[in-house]
Order: structure tokens, then C-alpha cells, then sequence
């Protein structure tokens, strides 16, 4: 089985575009890896081969969850002639039925006899005269899409959308504080779509809270993970930074202070991770935390920039893009989550920075970041195979 994978956003990098071409062959060799793939870089396309045993829909999905790619198909090969292509295209196209179809050529070696034109008139009169059906431009029940390379003419009959984007690991290291709930996995994803490689940090209050959110959390990362092959995640244990901050500060400030406080966590693990960015997901007025003011507040403890991709984007967009990612059902379960212990009945939607440094001077900061960071534990998950480096 050949697939031809293609890519778009790629093609516009010039000189830096055979760096991303070979951080996709990589990503492509590694999702295939267990089906037996070979990755070939092609001209302005990558090849994959993958032995026929597997099931086309085992390959389209893990193709198809690969980041660079803008479409794929799977793909039959004729020599450069255009009588081998019609007996081919005619022989493939035997046992099939459809009352319509299109010739869509397009030709990379400028050098073949016909231009892409004549290449459609000559394969549509010969699939015509076969099969006795009539060529339709718009909508047609099958497209042959023909592709002229220099040493053979590929063919397909399909063509599959690609997961678009940059290739993960093509564009630096970061890291996504993640709950389990529906919205920062849709974070996460969106910034390995960008190129980056993730790693999520989750905040936990076990034991003053059961095991819920760990082992959802848990379980998004091994989803997370069909995206980016190898994924770290780390587990900071938070309830003792929030007993204390419960204790000190008034209590409208809590959910603020929590989240400085894990602005703050995340940044030094994010330094000892080599990462260049905090990632969450937050959507602008959605909840108490993230209103206007309470994010400046919040950016306020931050050294390095935090990036929110979910920030103009409703609830149903991004449940919408849980359900396609395949992570919606796993963060709808219940669980526990920290951000819900000790919160306040009213909880601050301006605060300032003024009066959070002010609330924070009750609290020994940097011990309590260092507590957290030291006790922090990591699980590691890797895709297709659990062995992988």
C-alpha cells in the first residue's frame, strides 16, 4: 500500500522548508512504525508504504493524526507513458460503480509529452469508452486525481484531509497546564498542530482530594499523545500551597492566587524542561479566573510568555474540537479538580495586581513554589509502541 501524503503550509517556508519535510518524514516513520511503514521524502510530497495486511482505515487514522500534512490518499503507480496509465487507471477502476467521474491532473514534470489538459481528455475518453459513463466537472461521484512525477505517473481515487499545521518538534518546547476538563486538552492539541512539543502539567490536591483528576488527566495525555508519539506529563501536588494560601489571603482572592501560584510552579519546571512558554486554556469572560482583569493578575507572576489559544473561542467551538480530538468524553467525566477546593461563594472578577502582591506578602512564595516543584512526579506515555525511546 503507497500513500502519498502532501503538504501546504510546508511548502511556504523556502529555505527552511527541507527542515520541516524531515521533522514530518520522522513523525510519519515514528506513527507508522508498528505497521511496518517506510517513509520516502518525495518532491513537494512524502511517500508512505505500509504492507497490505493492515486495514486502510488503521492507516488513513494514524496518517491522518500527523501534523504538516494538508491531504493524503492512497495511491496506485503507472510507468510515464499514457497508454500503461490508461490500462491501469481503466483496470483499477474495474468492478466499481458510478454513473459519473472527473480527470484532475497535475503535472510536476514539465518535461512529459502531454500538458495536464491533454492528459485529462485522453484518461477521461479512455475510462469513458471502458466503463461507458459520463464525465461530470462538478460533483462527480469519482475523482481521479493524477499526479506526473519524473520517473512514474501516480494515480488515486480519493483524498483525505491531512490534520494541517507544522510537524511537532518543529517548533520549540512548551509548557500547558492542564486540568481534566474539556478545555485545555483542546489547548494542548492546538499547539502541537502549531509545531510544539507539549509538555502538560497538572495541578492536584490528592490526598485532600480523591484520585479522579489524576487518572483522567492521565488518561487525556494518552490520547494527547496519538498526536505528539512521546509525552511527559507532570503531576504537582498543590493542596499544601492552597491550605496555606486559605489560611492567609482573603478569600474573593483565592482562585487568583491559586493560579499565580501555578503560573509560578509551572515556569520553574518549565525551565528545568527546556521549555519556552506556558500554554492554557483559558476563553476570555468564561469563568471567575478568567475575566480581563483577573488574567493580567495572573500574567503578573509570569516571566515567560503565556500563550492561550482557546482565548476567542465559545464553549461550543471547543467542545466541538474535544469531540473531534477524542478527548471530550474522558474530561466530562467527574472528578475533583483542585481549582474547586476551598473556593470562595464570590470570588474576585477585577482583581488587581496591587492587592494580590499585597495578599501574597502573608505568604512565603518562593518556598512554597519550591515545595511543589520538588514533589512533582512525571509519567511518561509513548504511541503506537509502549517500548519506544
Amino acid at each position: 500500500m503507497l500513500v502519498i501524503a502532501r503538504y501546504h503550509e510546508i511548502a511556504l517556508k523556502g529555505r527552511n522548508r527541507p527542515f520541516f519535510v524531515d521533522k514530518l518524514a520522522r513523525n510519519l516513520r515514528r506513527a507508522t512504525s508498528d505497521l511496518g511503514g517506510k517513509v520516502q521524502v518525495m518532491a513537494g510530497r512524502v511517500g508512505i508504504e505500509v504492507p497490505d495486511e493492515h486495514p486502510w482505515e488503521t492507516v488513513r487514522e494514524r496518517i491522518g493524526n500527523v501534523f504538516g500534512i494538508a491531504n493524503f490518499s492512497r495511491t496506485r503507480s503507472a510507468p510515464l507513458d499514457m497508454g500503461a496509465l490508461e490500462q491501469s487507471v481503466v483496470a483499477s477502476l474495474a468492478g466499481q460503480t458510478f454513473a459519473s467521474f472527473r480527470i484532475t491532473t497535475r503535472r510536476s514534470y514539465k518535461n512529459f509529452a502531454l500538458n495536464s489538459g491533454a492528459i485529462d481528455r485522453a484518461l477521461g475518453a479512455a475510462v469513458q469508452k471502458a466503463t461507458g459513463m459520463r464525465v461530470r466537472l462538478e460533483e462527480p461521484e469519482i475523482v481521479v486525481f493524477v499526479e506526473v512525477l519524473r520517473d512514474r505517473i501516480l494515480y488515486s481515487f480519493e483524498r483525505c484531509p491531512g490534520a494541517g499545521g507544522f510537524p511537532v518538534g518543529s517548533s520549540g518546547r512548551v509548557m500547558a497546564l492542564m486540568s481534566g476538563g474539556i478545555d485545555s486538552p483542546v489547548a494542548v492539541w492546538r499547539l502541537m498542530k502549531r509545531g510544539c512539543t507539549v509538555i502538560p502539567v497538572h495541578f492536584h490536591a490528592f490526598p485532600l482530594q480523591d484520585h479522579t483528576t489524576i487518572d483522567k488527566t492521565m488518561e487525556l495525555a494518552r490520547i494527547l499523545t496519538r498526536y505528539q508519539f512521546k509525552t511527559r506529563l507532570l503531576l504537582v501536588p498543590f493542596g499544601e500551597a492552597q491550605q496555606t494560601i486559605v489560611a492567609s489571603c482573603p478569600a474573593p482572592l483565592r482562585v487568583v492566587l491559586y493560579r499565580r501560584f501555578m503560573v509560578r510552579i509551572a515556569e520553574a519546571l518549565a525551565v528545568r524542561n527546556r521549555a519556552k512558554a506556558l500554554v492554557t486554556g483559558e476563553s476570555l469572560g468564561q469563568v471567575a479566573s478568567q475575566t480581563l482583569d483577573n488574567i493580567a493578575a495572573i500574567d503578573d507572576a509570569a516571566t515567560m510568555p503565556v500563550l492561550r489559544p482557546l482565548v476567542g473561542m465559545d464553549k461550543e467551538e471547543i467542545t466541538r474540537e474535544a469531540r473531534r480530538i477524542g478527548s471530550f468524553e474522558v474530561s466530562t467525566l467527574p472528578d475533583q479538580d483542585c481549582c474547586q477546593l476551598f473556593t470562595p461563594r464570590s470570588p474576585a472578577t477585577a482583581a488587581t495586581v496591587a492587592e494580590v502582591v499585597e495578599a501574597e506578602k502573608a505568604l512565603d512564595v518562593a518556598g512554597l513554589v519550591t515545595t511543589a516543584v520538588e514533589a512533582t512526579k512525571s509519567e511518561i506515555f509513548t504511541f503506537p509502541n509502549p517500548e519506544a525511546p
